[in-house]
């Protein structure tokens, strides 16, 4: 008995190999160049049904994975109309735009949970495990599990337990005080166990970014730690960053793959537009020159207020000698914004100087609260009405004070992870 002829599982593919060989080994002539040009018509236009093909499925592919967002209750969004709106209508442009991703707008009654794609998998170090909690409740879903431990000697371990396998990896950890060196470490044991456990993309997420400062050469013979450290990052294996709040913009340069930089200030704008404030009584006040920019855009969008700039000396690191105000503050409510406070020096100093020029209140705020000894005794002599910070460093009862209010960005952060996963804009944060 003869054994039956195999099927041809791709007969298409077949016919393009058979025609392809037999214009190989038929002699020259007319015939075989009428073979030949056969056979790259049928392959042209095997070439444009199949391509016509794709297309349509990565269409039914968009259209079945197209999702809505929604915010939970304790979103801070939901707390401004107009930042709602906004979110609104910029899902409206981007839909009637052709061949664009979908855009989840923000509905205006939060009362869904918002879904998500098997793929994503969040995971958190252990800087801030609380921040990652938010973000998974944000997500509705629960975090990756994971294993990390020190050895005796101080080595980092990381197993992730779980398979990641072609999935969207975010592993939220901020390289925040106390300890910023083993933080950073961890997270780089983190890339690489990731990498190595073959998922699809690994997002880190860090919303404090340790060695910011360290941007630029002051004097000769100066490292510069924040092109080391982001090298490092994109040599372990990450495929993008987010980051909230750089103390500088230009450290986004430092690195070769993609950066989304997220502004902490709008959870704060919108605490803020939530006080009984008379616009005519505000101004935006910024501790040094080089937060106007900062400061400008947060003005325009409090009530487009005032812009008063305070003129500082530094004469050496964490110390700084304030010189003169630029500005009117006189029987103002005076709104001092920086990216973080570190021993309040600066702050203070200022404070002061604003409180002689007549200033009737002053408000802190700023995203990233470091609270470096004499941070707390300084913040909390009374020079201050409120010190607005968010939830970017872990807070801990023995940097608490009378006057110290913690915004959460949670959300903030949830919202992005989920955009960036489906590719769609984050500039629902711009300033």
């Amino acid at each position: 008995t003869q054994s039956p002829a195999p099927k041809r599982l791709f007969p298409m593919a077949t016919t393009l190999m058979s025609a392809a060989a037999q214009s190989r080994v038929a002699p020259a002539g007319p015939s075989s160049r009428s073979a030949a040009s056969s056979a790259r018509a049928r392959s042209s236009v095997a070439s444009s049904s199949f391509a016509r093909t794709s297309q349509r499925g990565s269409r039914r592919s968009s259209v079945n994975t197209q999702t809505r967002a929604t915010v939970s209750k304790d979103n801070v969004f939901a707390k401004n109309p107009s930042s709602i709106q906004s979110l609104n209508n910029l899902a409206a442009t981007a839909s009637a735009m052709p061949h664009q991703p979908p855009v989840t707008g923000f509905a205006s009654e939060a009362s869904a949970t918002m879904p998500h794609r098997e793929r994503l998998k969040v995971f958190s170090g252990s800087a801030h495990p609380e921040l990652s909690d938010e973000i998974a409740n944000y997500l509705g879903m629960e975090l990756g599990a994971r294993v990390i431990k020190q050895f005796a000697d101080g080595e980092v371990y990381v197993q992730i337990q779980e398979s990641i396998r072609g999935c969207d990896v975010f592993l939220v950890q901020p390289t925040c005080p106390p300890s910023v060196n083993d933080n950073f470490m961890e997270l780089l044991v983190m890339i690489d166990a990731c990498r190595r456990a073959s998922c699809r993309s690994i997002t880190c997420v860090i919303p404090y970014y340790g060695y910011a400062r360290a941007d630029r050469r002051m004097s000769g013979r100066e490292s510069i730690a924040a092109k080391l450290t982001a090298n490092l990052l994109t040599e372990a294996g990450a495929s993008r960053i987010v980051m909230l709040d750089i103390h500088s913009l230009q450290t986004i340069g430092y690195f070769d793959i993609p950066v989304d930089h997220i502004h902490g200030e709008t959870v704060i704008l919108d605490y803020l537009t939530s006080k009984d404030f008379s616009p005519k009584d505000l101004v935006v006040v910024s501790p040094d020159v080089g937060g106007v920019t900062r400061a400008r855009a947060f003005a325009k969008k409090l009530c487009d207020a005032p812009l008063a700039i305070i003129d500082k000396r530094r004469t050496g690191h964490n110390k700084a000698e304030v010189m003169n105000l630029i500005g009117e503050v006189d029987g103002k409510v005076a709104i001092m914004l920086d990216d973080m406070i570190d021993t309040g020096g600066t702050l203070t100093a200022g404070a002061k100087l604003l409180k002689e020029s007549g200033a009737k209140a002053i408000y802190a705020c700023a995203t990233h609260a470091i609270f470096s000894p004499p941070a707390v005794e300084r913040l909390g002599s009374g020079v201050f009405t409120e010190v607005i910070v968010t939830n970017s460093i872990p807070h801990t009862p023995d940097r608490d004070f009378p006057q110290l209010t913690v915004l959460s960005v949670g959300n903030l952060l949830g919202e992005t992870i989920w955009r960036v996963h489906n590719d769609t804009p984050v500039s629902f944060n711009t300033l």
